[in-house]
């Protein structure tokens, strides 16, 4: 198939076999995963990438991405994988993951700026948490399966502050409202050269795996079901599943 139709192609033009192939490769794969006792893989933590070869990919970022970068190259060293937009480090300092782009989001919380660096920690949010969380700050990423938090800003110092306050919203120490108004303040505080204790360390133990929640397996009832379907498709010429949400 040329490049144009793929481009073109959406799911329903994926024919059934490598759907099929898909679905058994996939679980083939996860079964070795977890014959291995892992969850989720990071081949690009075995690399380091050329120091003169990353300064050259960021000379024509934009300013204040380009100067972060620099700043976690001074702090880190080289990442271990880099692309013309994108710098990504493994296990760097207290984090699990740190991305630095020259792509930006903007921001207003808690005043107008540009996110273009992400830390990740590895963190077990309760489900009953993540409408709280989403409500303190649209900037704090939560990935259930893999067991872990993003913070997203403009400086590693805001991250810091951003997971230090969605620890205390989950362990029930301060509220949504409580934590906005401290993050405003620290980082008042932080920027002014003032004691910000929130924004210059992380202020709880950090977890080293063991977070993730790959969740349970239902497909099994559901594929028989559709096995049967399948079958009077083929008998009657039909190629409609019953698959409406419930409720409608």
């Amino acid at each position: 198939m040329n490049q144009e139709k793929m481009r073109e192609r959406e799911p329903k033009d994926v024919e059934t076999g490598e759907r099929m192939a898909a679905l058994a490769g996939a679980k083939a794969d996860a079964w070795q995963h977890k014959a291995r006792g892992e969850h989720e893989t990071e081949e690009a933590a075995r690399y380091t990438m050329d120091q003169g070869g990353v300064e050259a990919l960021i000379e024509n970022w934009p300013a204040a991405p380009k100067t972060a970068a620099q700043q976690m190259l001074e702090q880190y060293g080289p990442p271990n994988e880099a692309t013309p937009t994108k710098l990504f480090w493994y296990g760097n300092g207290p984090w699990k993951r740190t991305i630095v782009t020259s792509d930006v989001l903007i921001h207003n919380f808690p005043t107008t700026h540009s996110d273009f660096i992400t830390n990740y920690i590895d963190y077990a949010v309760p489900v009953d948490k993540f409408d709280e969380i989403a409500a303190f700050d649209g900037s704090c990423l939560v990935d259930r399966t893999a067991g872990e938090v993003g913070a997203r800003c403009d400086t590693e110092s805001a991250n810091v502050l951003t997971l230090n306050l969605m620890h205390d919203i989950v362990t029930a120490k301060t509220t949504v409202e409580a934590a906005r108004k401290t993050f405003a303040e620290n980082s008042a505080a932080y920027a002014l050269g003032r004691s910000a204790p929130y924004a210059e360390r992380l202020q709880f133990t950090v977890p080293r795996g063991g977070t993730e929640d790959p969740d349970e397996s239902i497909i099994a009832g559901a594929m028989a079901r559709q096995t049967v379907g399948k079958a009077k498709d083929l008998l009657t010429g039909g190629d409609r599943a019953d698959v409406t949400p419930p409720g409608r």
